[in-house]
């Protein structure tokens, strides 16, 4: 298969080619794998790259109203927004991911009997959506642990005060218990109560709820991924998921008949052998110019990126303690950084181009801008695109 091939049968499963049909948030949700929501406000501009007229209230609609959408910690224990109906799909299919932490605490000090009575105690309290200051209020006294509020554990930076649990001279933030948790059950975001997040238990939380077993769900989890992200490695499945390599092969292996081997320059790679045809018959034509958001899910499915940018420009994108910037995407390939912000009834647009630019390429990326801002609720954006070849800004 040549690189061109896989190219635009990716960018055609992520719907990168032609958006989807507007109405159809929750399939495209499904087809690309997730949407990468540990900011919200991404994964719905992720949405917005691939449905057409999307709405903010669409996405949000999907998740607390309709609930066909959920938001649970899934591949590499992160945030992703993922059809209601597969959660545990996604869940139970790094399972053991989170079953690997477990043992890590209790080599920390805490008793493996106390993490799982904690465990239990916390799926058990969340048949409502609560907040983590809930949680520790029931906790505490149902398990007869100690509370303490203090700075840490809250992610990324984060200088608030969270509760924690202890247990003798070792405690946990109730925020790494919850991911914790992703080893023995299936928890999701409920809405927000003012500006604190809630969580709920799955079952609780969704309608006509169905489980499935660990081994199923790694079985349809790589099936998942390889139609969105293949022809892949077990390499690229490990870098997606974060699991195990030796688990990523086990079930490669389980796969079995159901994988085809492909070539793409000189390297080998599967695809489920029901894509096979598509992918042989692939031929994009002309590819759209894309504004992919922060963490876009597109960036994040391969552990080699030279398909996507050459190494010289690969800290401009993937960038310190996980951030994936957002992106210009051109012909299936990262031409440069963007950032916005709202300024008024205008979206101010920034591009910061690698190579060269055009008219044509300018008037493509303004295109986008414009219902990047409509999107956004602003009037109309003001773009400005700055070409490294050039160095010269060009504005609108």
């Amino acid at each position: 298969m040549s690189p061109e091939q896989v190219a635009a049968f990716r960018l055609r499963r992520h719907r990168l080619i032609e958006r989807a049909p507007a109405g159809s948030v929750v399939p495209v949700v499904g087809e690309m794998g997730g949407a990468q929501a540990q900011v919200l406000g991404a994964a719905r501009s992720s949405l917005w790259a691939r449905v057409e007229a999307l709405e903010a209230t669409d996405v949000d609609r999907a998740l607390w109203e309709d609930r066909h959408l959920v938001r649970a910690w899934c591949m590499r224990r992160t945030l992703y927004l993922v059809p209601a109906a597969d959660v545990a799909v996604y869940v139970r299919g790094t399972a053991r991911r989170a079953e690997k932490e477990v043992r890590w605490v209790r080599n920390r000090g805490i008793p493996g009997r106390a993490i799982g009575d904690w465990i239990d105690g916390l799926l058990g309290a969340l048949d409502e959506p609560l907040t983590r200051s809930e949680i520790a209020e029931r906790l505490g006294p149902a398990l007869g642990v100690r509370i303490r509020w203090a700075v840490g554990g809250g992610g990324w930076g984060s200088r608030r005060k969270i509760p924690w649990l202890g247990s003798g001279r070792s405690s946990l933030p109730v925020a790494y218990l919850m991911h914790l948790a992703g080893a023995r059950g299936v928890l999701c975001s409920g809405p927000n109560r003012g500006s604190e997040a809630t969580f709920v238990r799955a079952d609780a939380w969704i309608p006509g709820w169905r489980d499935r077993s660990v081994d199923d769900a790694e079985l349809e989890l790589l099936r998942t991924y390889l139609r969105a992200f293949g022809p892949a490695t077990p390499g690229d499945f490990v870098a997606w998921t974060r699991i195990l390599m030796f688990e990523a092969r086990t079930t490669w292996e389980r796969l079995g008949s159901e994988l085809a081997e492909v070539e793409v320059d000189g390297r080998v790679a599967w695809v489920l052998r029901t894509d096979l045809r598509d992918l042989e018959r692939e031929d994009a034509g002309e590819l759209p110019v894309r504004l992919l958001p922060f963490f876009d899910s597109f960036l994040l499915g391969h552990l080699d990126r030279g398909h996507l940018l050459p190494p010289a420009n690969v800290r401009d994108v993937y960038r310190n303690q996980g951030w994936v910037a957002p992106v210009v995407l051109v012909e299936g390939r990262v031409a440069g950084v963007w950032s916005a912000s709202p300024a008024g009834r205008r979206l101010g647009v920034d591009v910061d181009l690698f190579g060269p630019t055009s008219r044509r390429l300018e008037a493509a990326i303004r295109r986008e801008a414009e219902d990047l801002a409509r999107f956004l609720g602003c009037g109309a954006a003001a773009v400005r695109i700055r070409s490294r070849r050039t160095r010269a800004p060009v504005s609108a």
